[in-house]
């Protein structure tokens, strides 16, 4: 049975167990300093975890633009784990949360949300200072 909850300092382990998994794509979150600015953006964000019993699966990372949007920044399945709907949970426990608000994705795999029926709007662009 999959248990949906938000994030709190007791899951800090689990959650960093289940990043560090993922390999290479997920390092900048485990260097010191990654691991320290990290978990304070955890404290400022709408996190939600997948449990099976005890065993983290997935989580979701979101922030909320006051009355307005929703903006997930994260969404990790454990590879064992993924096909089993986890993601697809995690994402309608965020629109069960704010069910006024539309919800948009930072996304860098755009087939796994395009499978989920979610639509395309916009584009998102790395704002860098100008070299002048």
């Amino acid at each position: 049975m999959l248990n949906l909850r938000r994030y709190g300092k007791q899951d800090e382990n689990d959650l960093f167990q289940l990043i560090e998994s993922e390999g290479e794509e997920w390092n900048d979150y485990l260097t010191e300093e990654g691991r320290e600015n990290y978990k304070k953006t955890l404290a400022g964000s709408l996190t939600l975890l997948a449990y099976e019993g005890e065993e983290l699966c997935g989580y979701s990372r979101s922030i909320v633009d006051g009355e307005f949007h929703v903006y997930v920044c994260d969404l990790l399945v454990h590879q064992e784990k993924r096909g089993n709907g986890y993601g697809e949970k995690l994402m309608a426990a965020i629109y069960e949360k704010y069910p006024n608000h539309t919800v948009f994705v930072m996304s860098d795999v755009d087939e796994y949300y395009e499978k989920l029926g979610y639509r395309k709007e916009g584009t998102v662009f790395e704002v860098t200072p100008s070299l002048s």
